[in-house]
């Protein structure tokens, strides 16, 4: 199994956090990955900055909005990038990379993208006039228990369940399921795919296989969802966490290809196309 295929089965939203310090070298480490993840296939720059909040009281602490949501945790990675088209996308897909090579580094981690003080954090990395920070994440050392509050976030969010395969792929148009021996060497792609987090697990990604090789990536939109945290479209977010990981383990299974704008003639009804993988 591939290092990133590894990470995606493995990782889990640590909400509760030992009080083992991050080594220095990881840190650096992390940081490379920022640099490492700086634009996504839209090409909208992507910043990420280390925040250590170890020697804030803890009612400094509580501004951030996290406490009784995250434990423990004193260091964490903020997002920021510019409001513009597929700015969501490009964070999602640089965060969730980021994320997985922390993963990789035996380190713990949490999507947030709503429940977390954008405020607080902007000010912490200097976010500048139009810079959005939309998702955030703890990072450390996962805790030997998971407290109360974890273990209803993911009983409410159903943080275990995934939607089977046939409801997210499928084959020329929206109606025919997708077999997986029909996906040339995609398969594992595409598990990894449904595989991913997303904000209460709504999994708004469908993907659509056209001929040979040509992957169409669409958001199924969870009615309303949109407006439930301001000037952040948290399922756009999700679709850039689906791009990364058919695109990272594509790399990973020596798969050529590459991102394009191809939006295929096919009614795909309330679907919002996103983009398109083509095999080289």
């Amino acid at each position: 199994m591939g290092l990133m295929i590894e990470a995606i089965r493995r990782r889990v939203s640590v909400r509760t956090y030992a009080a083992r310090p991050v080594e220095e070298d990881k840190k650096l480490a992390v940081v490379d990955l920022f640099r490492a993840n700086a634009a996504g296939p839209f090409g909208q720059p992507v910043r990420f900055a280390l925040v250590d909040f170890s020697e804030m009281e803890r009612e400094e602490v509580r501004t951030l909005g996290t406490y009784g949501t995250i434990r423990g945790a004193r260091m964490y990675i903020v997002s920021a990038v510019r409001d513009g088209r597929g700015a969501m996308e490009d964070l999602g897909y640089c965060f969730e990379k980021v994320i997985l090579g922390a993963t990789s580094l035996g380190l713990g981690t949490c999507w947030m993208g709503g429940t977390f003080r954008r405020a607080s954090f902007a000010r912490r990395i200097a976010a500048s006039e139009g810079e959005l920070v939309p998702a955030v994440s703890p990072i450390g050392y996962a805790g030997d228990k998971r407290s109360v509050m974890d273990r209803l976030f993911r009983r409410f969010a159903g943080s275990d369940a995934r939607k089977p395969w046939d409801e997210l792929f499928f084959d020329s148009g929206m109606t025919e399921p997708l077999a997986r021996e029909a996906t040339g060497g995609y398969a594992t792609a595409l598990e990894c795919v449904r595989l991913g987090p997303s904000a209460s697990n709504k999994q708004p990604w469908r993907v659509v296989r056209q001929g040979d090789g040509l992957f169409h990536f669409y958001l199924k939109r969870t009615p309303g969802y949109d407006r439930m945290v301001r000037s952040t479209d948290l399922q756009l977010v999700d679709m850039g966490i689906a791009l990364s990981h058919f695109e990272l383990v594509a790399r990973e299974d020596g798969l050529a290809g590459g991102w394009v704008q191809a939006p295929p003639d096919l009614d795909a009804g309330s679907l919002r196309y996103v983009l398109s993988w083509r095999a080289a």
